[in-house]
């Protein structure tokens, strides 16, 4: 039996991802959902990077957690990184980035998505320092494998995310790539969050130097669309 540590991306909390957990557990394995710093009700949203990576530490120590299988999404490929850097193979056995950024020291989120989009947050960020993404692009690029039914119903779920993450620059010892972990990627291959310009992989994922690639059919909110599908293409990840 391993232990999965599920990440949320930006905009969500650690309860969306209960199907993906419901169905790794059915696999014989123990899973927690951890809500980053930020993301949590009643946080504020001038919270940064730091903030949320240090969220997932705490949690990790609090829980008493070693030997994991740490997966990020998206956006939390950022804090996933970050958690390892800090803590090491005691805790982590391997790290697995589902669609997620990649970053190398001194690179921020948005140092690795599209100008339009930074342009757009740029003009959206609220007063309290978060955004919310729109619904027509939530709708279009995030989950365009769901019905309409479906994509209204989560977007409702949905949670403003403090854009202070996204610029802010990732303090690392070392490039993803040196770390000595186990390393996969999850590619969902009909995600279009990111342009095909600026694709997922191999863009992203080729910055983590060895590791293993696992592909699945599906759009970048997949947890909600398949996660019955993604729960085994996770374990398919994390296995040794």
């Amino acid at each position: 039996m391993d232990t999965y540590v599920l990440v949320h991306g930006a905009w969500h909390n650690g309860d969306l991802l209960k199907d993906v957990a419901e169905a790794i557990e059915l696999d014989g394995h123990k899973v927690h959902l951890p809500t980053l710093k930020g993301n949590q009700d009643g946080d504020s949203k001038n919270v940064g990077l730091d903030d949320a990576i240090d969220s997932l530490i705490s949690y990790i120590n609090t829980n008493n957690i070693e030997d994991c299988i740490l997966v990020g999404h998206s956006y939390a490929g950022m804090v996933i990184t970050g958690a390892f850097d800090r803590l090491g193979k005691k805790f982590i056995k391997r790290l697995v980035y589902w669609n997620a950024f990649v970053p190398n020291p001194g690179e921020s989120l948005n140092d690795m998505t599209p100008p339009e989009y930074i342009s757009l947050f740029d003009q959206i960020v609220h007063k309290d320092g978060s955004v919310l993404l729109p619904f027509p692009i939530w709708r279009e690029a995030f989950i365009n494998d769901g019905d309409l039914e479906l994509a209204q119903s989560t977007y409702e779920k949905l949670n403003p995310h403090p854009y202070k993450t996204f610029t802010d620059q990732i303090q690392l010892s070392q490039t993803p790539a040196e770390m000595q972990v186990g390393k996969s990627y999850i590619v969902c291959q009909d995600d279009i969050a990111l342009p095909a310009s600026l694709p997922w992989h191999p863009r992203l994922s080729q910055k983590l130097g060895l590791y293993r690639l696992v592909s699945m059919p599906g759009s970048h909110e997949s947890c909600f669309t398949n996660p019955a599908l993604l729960a085994r293409k996770m374990i398919e990840a994390g296995r040794d």
